[in-house]
């Protein structure tokens, strides 16, 4: 069957044309300002997530229960107790029987014991006491966090008692703990630049997917198709209007993420914007890609979900650190250009332009991006069937 391309009038074989351009791009405007779900999922769900995640979602371990063990009372396992007591990370509850919190455990009414037993106060004068440290294991991430939490409560007690009884003698050697990157220990840190990602995802890859489909459906490229307009020209008209609904969406996050939830930008806001820019004409791409291969919504949906979000989600290095997984899944992490965003956005909003990290990665995203146009346009002929 000939193509629309073989048919049309002799404007069509002639170079792009600045004007059509402008006409598509005036036009994909009007049709995403007329479209209330572009603009929900654009710039709506952005500050949406960022709320969810802010607010009720968070990483951090605070107000653990405890039951504080003390099998006989003395001053120095009075102290240590109130050490756990005092501290911001549990909620304690005392009690003199192993048997009570070992209840209070299988109640999950309790996360963790800590055990001080009845020669706790002997065996530290001789040299050393054991502390017991029992912690609910069905959230294993939990209990470790839990774990290292009872080991600071135990460390800075033990700091504080160290000192107290070596001022007389010359003082003592005392440990100063600190965090690189995220002093606060905040999960926000870690949260908001993988939010990003994800709403950079969606935006480019589902929404470009979902609304090229829709026109598929509806016709209205069809008709388009018979007007000179070439494939190139249609895709920049597709390409420029979403994209500047990714960066807008961008631009909201970040804003709520410095001014709402107080994580740091110590890069340069002009190297955010490049990198982003890059990773949106990634998924841009793979959008267009996808709904040059499919004219079904449905499907459409199905494998943007499967091919950009979900991958975006689990192995970019948002929730899982990609060198505890095993090896193969590991390669397979660089082939997805979210595995380059999400290093690029925690090196640009935690450490700062660090350039040996940013070449690269920004350079691999590129790489991407021109693949993924130079396929797409190939697969956007003009034709009917």
């Amino acid at each position: 069957m000939k193509t629309l391309h073989d048919r049309a009038s002799p404007d069509m074989g002639r170079k792009m044309s600045p004007r059509r351009v402008r006409s598509l791009i005036r036009k994909e405007m009007l049709q995403v300002v007329r479209d209330p779900s572009s603009i929900a999922i654009a710039l709506v769900l952005p500050v949406f997530l960022i709320l969810l995640f802010g607010y009720a979602l968070s990483l951090d371990v605070k107000d653990v229960p405890v039951a504080v063990v003390v099998e006989m009372p003395g001053p120095e396992a009075a102290d240590l107790a109130s050490g756990f007591m005092r501290s911001q990370y549990f909620k304690g509850t005392m009690t003199t029987s192993m048997r009570e919190a070992g209840e209070l455990m299988r109640r999950r009414e309790v996360d963790a014991v800590i055990r001080l037993q009845d020669d706790f106060g002997r065996k530290l004068a001789s040299g050393g006491a054991p502390v017991q440290v029992i912690v609910h294991g069905v959230d294993a991430n939990r209990a470790r966090i839990i774990q290292g939490y009872a080991r600071n409560v135990l460390a800075l007690w033990a700091a504080g008692r160290g000192n107290a009884q070596g001022s007389a003698a010359g003082g003592s050697v005392q440990i100063q703990p600190r965090m690189w990157f995220n002093e606060a220990v905040d999960s926000h840190y870690f949260l908001v630049p993988g939010l990003v990602v994800l709403i950079m995802t969606l935006t480019g890859a589902l929404l470009t997917a979902l609304v090229m489909a829709r026109e598929w459906e509806r016709g209205t490229l069809e008709a388009l198709f018979v007007t000179p307009v070439r494939a190139g020209e249609i895709l920049i008209g597709k390409t420029v209007p979403y994209f500047l609904l990714g960066m807008g969406g961008l631009l909201l996050t970040a804003a709520a993420g410095r001014y709402l939830f107080h994580v740091p930008l110590r890069g340069s806001l002009l190297v955010l914007v490049g990198v982003s820019s890059l990773y949106l004409l990634v998924a841009l791409g793979f959008g267009l890609l996808i709904s040059s291969a499919t004219r079904s919504q449905f499907i459409a949906s199905q494998i943007a979900l499967v091919g950009s979000f979900l991958p975006a989600l689990f192995l970019s290095g948002f929730i899982f650190d990609l060198a505890s997984v095993p090896r193969a899944v590991e390669i397979v992490s660089y082939l997805l250009p979210a595995r380059y965003y999400v290093s690029l956005l925690q090196t640009i909003f935690l450490a700062g332009n660090v350039w040996s990290i940013i070449v690269p990665n920004s350079a691999a995203m590129l790489l991407m991006a021109l693949v993924l146009f130079k396929i797409t346009l190939r697969k956007t002929k003009k034709r009917l069937q």
